[in-house]
């Protein structure tokens, strides 16, 4: 059975842009390592990113691929970026099995690229590019308890070599990063998760669903796409151990990342 995975992304194409490469480069040694720490190759790749909202749960059931490059007044060549990994509709017809059999209401679509909430940090971890990638949305309106059933409902494809991955930030407040806020407060936030996470795994799921009673929350996180893909991961590793894998101050925030399960 594989674990699941809470991914930090970073900010942007961060890899490819030298200015910000050596701020990064913790996260890119976590990202590089992520193979080995996984143990071994998955057939396919399920990724819930912070950068696709829909109104029902969407998978992507395309089997090419292309690019998404949602973000702004960056560099001209990291609009050229490529990450050619295939997607699989077996699985991703897979994924719809499992949120009917959960009676989840959801949606497919065939013409959605890579975001980079996708495609960064797997350039990063996976650069071969030769694992199938099975995109799927997170839910407008953002209620913790729907994706954390949603995680439970694809549970399922642990067994069956699929890894699930939620890709996102423990820390997403960007007027605080860029126009000077308080970052001491990020790390309150980030002890917070990290103890829900890594606490009894009984009552993580509760903890994590009032998530908004924690200290600092809504400093580190306005709006909370970036945090609810981890809700995903973890409710699809529902009663099994949480564990800190990354825990570094980015862009002077503490922010970290999980895995759910033990690989």
């Amino acid at each position: 059975m594989l674990p699941t995975y809470y991914l930090p992304h970073g900010g942007g194409p961060w890899p490819f842009m030298q200015e910000r490469v050596a701020a990064y480069e913790p996260l890119a040694q976590f990202l590089r390592g992520l193979p080995a720490e996984i143990g071994k190759t998955p057939r396919a790749i399920v990724i819930v990113s912070g950068h696709w909202e829909e109104s029902i749960p969407t998978v992507s059931e395309r089997s090419d691929y292309s690019m998404y490059y949602d973000y702004y007044g960056f560099p001209e060549h990291t609009y050229a970026l490529q990450y050619p990994a295939p997607g699989s509709p077996e699985v991703a017809e897979r994924v719809t099995e499992l949120l009917h059999a959960a009676k989840i209401p959801v949606a497919v679509e065939h013409e959605r690229g890579y975001d980079h909430g996708v495609f960064v940090p797997l350039m990063v971890a996976l650069p071969d590019a030769n694992i199938p990638i099975v995109p799927l949305s997170l839910v407008e309106g953002l209620d913790p308890e729907q994706h954390l059933a949603l995680g439970r409902a694809l549970a399922p494809l642990r067994n069956e070599n699929v890894l699930i991955a939620g890709s996102g930030m423990s820390f997403h407040n960007l007027r605080a990063l860029f126009g000077g806020g308080d970052l001491n407060r990020a790390a309150r936030f980030d002890d917070w998760l990290n103890e829900a996470v890594t606490g009894d795994p009984a009552k993580r799921d509760r903890e994590l669903a009032a998530w908004e009673r924690a200290p600092e929350a809504r400093f580190a996180h306005p709006r909370e796409e970036h945090l609810l893909p981890l809700m995903v991961a973890a409710g699809a590793a529902e009663g099994e151990p949480g564990t800190r894998v990354f825990h570094q101050a980015l862009s002077g925030a503490a922010t970290s990342g999980f895995r759910f399960g033990e690989p």
